[in-house]
């Protein structure tokens, strides 16, 4: 099949690459932001470079994700492990910092909830450019020719629901996952500690959910007990 063109089985429109970037920006702002005892200059490394690796995707894709090469396809999935990797550093820096409890510590809690809204997008962005071969694939391809689903989605399996329901599963619509149910996916996991909406299928998808649950509950539970600390002293 030709870059750019759609499988006359398929009738789901190409995603907008705007709600993916417009998130990504949105966590390179709060890697930006942090403190700077927290990771140093080096958070403007990750910043530069994650902008560095978007520019060539929007030129490609600057409305709708259509097409994909090789290294379009290299370029998207590294700059998800990039927010992600970034960010699982800044969580172990600032669980030191908080563990310590010689810094700064409103400056921390806030800190704290920068990364974990960060990284709430980056397994967002991640999930979403992993599950079923990624989002251009995901509605350019013939459903019997895509990758193997790392996800269910409810829409995957309504179609034999009532009447209402059924008219918006993936069988019958050809309803496809876009970036807000990956967010909202990661969001609920991260909030939840488990998968209480799309349910993980691969080995990959489930030990990086874990990795996400953990994370968040680590900030939670040291925030929390920074938190009773500050009280307790008076800050």
């Amino acid at each position: 099949m030709e870059p750019g063109t759609q499988h006359p089985s398929r009738t789901a429109p190409p995603e907008h690459r705007w709600p993916a970037v417009g998130a990504l920006l949105a966590a390179l702002a709060l890697y930006a932001f942090l403190p700077n005892e927290l990771i140093g200059p080096l958070r403007f490394v990750v910043v530069g470079a994650g902008l560095a690796l978007l520019v060539p995707l929007i030129i490609v894709n600057p409305h709708r994700l259509t097409r994909e090469t090789s290294w379009t396809r290299a370029l998207s999935v590294s700059l998800a492990l990039l927010l992600v990797l970034a960010n699982q550093v800044a969580l172990v820096l600032l669980v030191f910092k908080l563990i310590s409890g010689r810094h700064d510590a409103p400056g921390l809690l806030l800190a704290a909830l920068q990364v974990w809204v960060a990284n709430v997008i980056g397994f967002a962005l991640l999930y979403w450019e992993v599950d079923r071969g990624g989002p251009v694939v995901r509605t350019t391809w013939a459903r019997t020719e895509l990758p193997a689903a790392d996800f269910r989605f409810s829409q995957d399996e309504d179609h034999d629901a009532i009447a209402e329901v059924a008219a918006g599963s993936a069988a019958v619509l050809d309803w496809t996952p876009r970036f807000v149910d990956y967010f909202y996916t990661s969001l609920s996991n991260s909030m939840a500690f488990s998968a209480s909406d799309a349910m993980p299928l691969s080995q990959r998808v489930k030990l990086l959910m874990g990795l996400q649950a953990f994370g968040g509950f680590v900030i939670l539970a040291l925030v929390i007990a920074r938190s009773v600390g500050i009280l307790d002293t008076g800050g």
